[in-house]
């Protein structure tokens, strides 16, 4: 008796949802719709066009703006900081003849964290690698790592960018490099026969790595437009400070900080390069270090 009652009952609950087979697609409120994202009808990089008439590189394109534009708390993180330090990195870009949309790599590597530190061990906003670091001309030990200095870092991107270009011809290669390697890159073009980067057949992390370049670059250019809600008054400003240049044979950054009118947790977030509280200065090297204008010691 109590089998066939719950066959009934299995039975009455199917038969009610087949009888309003709409009610599935029916929110309940206050839950948003997760929709397909929508891609411009022209799209390039670096001012080479992306052939989304290709039905791969279409969809490549909607999967990894969808996950730039599901993934709400590290895109939104993202989008507010890109004032704060675009307004870095594009003078060094322009000034090297490195294409703005190259930006967009920084993010893609790091989200825009100047103290992002990978599991590789790369490290700063262009995720260097200590040995890739040394051959660019930055400084790295245990009390200054020049991979966490926004403009020494990417002025060293911009030198890697411009020989992978030389190299490959194209900007979009020369962005699939940064993230695979010049030898990777051309190991696989002269086995496949191929010059664009739409064409190359890589791992998946290279093979996702300039559309997730793209994803940011279509969100930030309309972000409302997928979802997120960011006024004028959201976005993080540049940093107000000023330079100072240091150069004692043996540098205390805590009193450096303190005779300067702030606190070691400041210095640290302007100058992220400073990495302890002494620096023995064997080179005898000057350092510009920011110092902020306003005073945030809690008096």
């Amino acid at each position: 008796m109590k089998v066939f009652s719950v066959v009934l009952l299995i039975l009455s609950v199917f038969s009610c949802r087949a009888s309003d087979p709409g009610k599935r697609h029916v929110l309940p409120a206050g839950i948003a719709p997760v929709v397909v994202p929508v891609i411009p009808s022209g799209l390039s990089f670096a001012g080479e066009q992306v052939p989304l008439q290709n039905y791969d590189t279409r969809e490549s394109m909607e999967e990894e703006l969808s996950v730039t534009m599901y993934m709400h708390s590290r895109t939104m993180k993202s989008l507010r900081t890109m004032e704060r330090y675009f307004t870095m990195i594009e003078p060094i870009l322009e000034k090297n003849g490195i294409p703005d949309d190259f930006k967009y790599l920084a993010v893609a590597e790091s989200n825009l964290d100047p103290e992002a530190y990978s599991p590789a061990k790369a490290a700063g906003l262009w995720q260097i690698m200590a040995s890739t670091a040394t051959e660019l001309g930055l400084e790295v030990n245990n009390s200054v790592d020049e991979r966490y200095h926004i403009e020494k870092a990417t002025e060293a991107a911009c030198k890697y960018l411009q020989k992978a270009y030389e190299r490959f011809g194209t900007w979009t290669m020369a962005a699939a490099s940064y993230n695979v390697g010049m030898a990777g890159v051309a190991r696989r073009i002269a086995s496949q026969n191929i010059s664009s980067f739409y064409d190359l057949l890589a791992p998946s992390e290279t093979m996702r790595y300039v559309f997730r370049i793209l994803s940011f670059k279509i969100v930030s250019a309309e972000p409302k437009a997928y979802g997120f809600m960011i006024g004028a008054e959201d976005y993080y400003k540049p940093y107000e400070y000023t330079v100072i240049e240091v150069k004692d044979a043996k540098i205390d950054w805590t009193k450096l900080a303190q005779d300067n009118g702030t606190n070691y947790k400041i210095l640290r977030e302007l100058n992220p390069w400073i990495r302890g509280y002494e620096h023995v200065n064997r080179l005898g090297k000057t350092y510009r270090v920011k110092i902020p204008l306003k005073d945030f010691r809690t008096k």
